[in-house]
């Protein structure tokens, strides 16, 4: 009755234990199996990760997918081609001013000519060649600024119309410095005809 547990948990053994007492391994004994090597107690090995192992070709990777973006986006300026497009030129608004630009002749186009020869007559020694280049620069000035203004009201009542919901800030600014360039080296390339309605 006044037995310790202790004893009473040693007094409670299960048949087997009496039948036959545990033996405990001699740790010198060997244990019936090989010990298992490092790789194979690890398990298999996790596939190497995809991302750069330094910096050095991170820059490396970065610079090629640059290039591919560069080459992708030369291509889609020559022939027209939106989804590769800079984020500028996308859109059907921005399509619209290049069109309209293209399809008409403006006095801004040709400044750069303009300006090369009113240089030269401004060189000569001849004060009457000197006062005519004075004045050929006043008139291609003003006739550029009328010429951007009516292609700026122009544009902006055609976008109202074929894109009232499309987002239009900017596009004017973006047509009369398209207006600047010379026909042929602009980017994009036109994709109509002068004369072509847009």
């Amino acid at each position: 009755m006044f037995r310790s547990r202790s004893k009473e948990g040693q007094a409670v053994k299960s048949p087997e234990d009496r039948a036959e007492p545990r033996q405990s391994r001699d740790p010198q004994a060997p244990k019936g199996r090989p010990t298992p090597k490092r790789n194979e107690a690890r398990g298999p090995r996790r596939p190497m990760s995809s991302g750069p192992m330094t910096r050095k070709d991170a820059a490396k990777r970065q610079r090629e997918a640059r290039r591919a973006d560069a080459v992708k986006q030369r291509e889609a300026l020559a022939g027209g081609d939106e989804r590769y497009l800079p984020a500028r030129d996308k859109g059907p608004v921005r399509r619209l001013a290049r069109d309209f630009v293209d399809s008409r002749y403006s006095v801004a186009e040709f400044f750069l000519p303009l300006a090369v020869i009113i240089l030269v007559l401004s060189m000569l020694p001849s004060p009457q060649l000197r006062s005519i280049s004075l004045l050929l620069w006043l008139v291609v000035i003003i006739l550029i600024v009328l010429d951007s203004i009516g292609v700026a009201v122009r544009l902006k009542k055609k976008i109202a119309e074929r894109h009232p919901k499309e987002n239009r800030r900017g596009a004017v600014a973006y047509a009369l410095m398209r207006t600047l360039q010379m026909r042929r080296m602009r980017l994009p390339k036109p994709q109509v005809k002068r004369g072509e309605k847009p």
